[in-house]
């Protein structure tokens, strides 16, 4: 495993979601905490890191269990996408989106929420504020979401939607590298142990 640069922006998905198989963007639902064998690894690859949660109760019991006792500020950009109507729908009864065109799914919203380029355009301005303190500082774990790697992910490459087409596992990372200009990205998707 590469160590964390000095220059790193490091998205970790929460631990699983005790979501009882339904949908739960801004549904604020408890994290299924894995063991120290899982939690060590990451623990040992991230001490280093500042860290900076989304205020859901799935990410700070993620960050709490990494780093118990140890303090991280929340922000409330860094919250996963809302799904409005969707919102805690069983899976097997959302709709199929399957058929819409890449451009297309990051426009999509369900009624009364938001749609992936929405939820981008919030979280942009947060991940650039960590990047221009990683840049001066160092590095920052950011403790968020699937759909905040995805927003990372999607503004490293200069086309947010592509974004959606990256996989994101509960308890991975997304690691990014904070340039002047922007980000390049180091690994996706990245699982400990390996």
């Amino acid at each position: 495993m590469i160590p964390i640069a000095r220059n790193e922006l490091v998205i970790l998905r929460h631990a699983p979601a005790d979501h009882e198989e339904r949908l739960c963007g801004r549904t604020d639902v408890a994290a299924c905490l894995p063991g120290d064998d899982v939690l060590g690894p990451l623990r040992g690859l991230l001490t280093d890191c500042e860290v900076v949660s989304s205020p859901a109760r799935r990410c700070r019991e993620t960050a709490e269990a990494l780093f118990p006792g140890r303090g991280y500020a929340q922000d409330d950009r860094l919250w996963e996408q809302d799904f409005g109507e969707d919102e805690g729908c069983p899976f097997e009864e959302l709709p199929d989106l399957g058929p819409l065109s890449l451009d297309a799914l990051a426009r999509h919203a369900s009624q009364g929420g938001e749609n992936f380029l929405d939820m981008v355009g919030r979280v942009e301005p947060v991940l650039r504020e960590i990047a221009k303190h990683v840049r001066a500082v160092g590095p920052t774990l950011v403790v968020a979401h699937a759909g905040t790697a995805r927003a990372g992910l999607g503004l490293a490459l200069e086309h947010p939607a592509l974004g959606l087409k990256f996989e994101v596992a509960s308890l991975s990372l997304t690691r990014l590298r904070c340039l002047d200009d922007g980000f390049s990205i180091i690994a996706t998707n990245q699982c400990l142990p390996l």
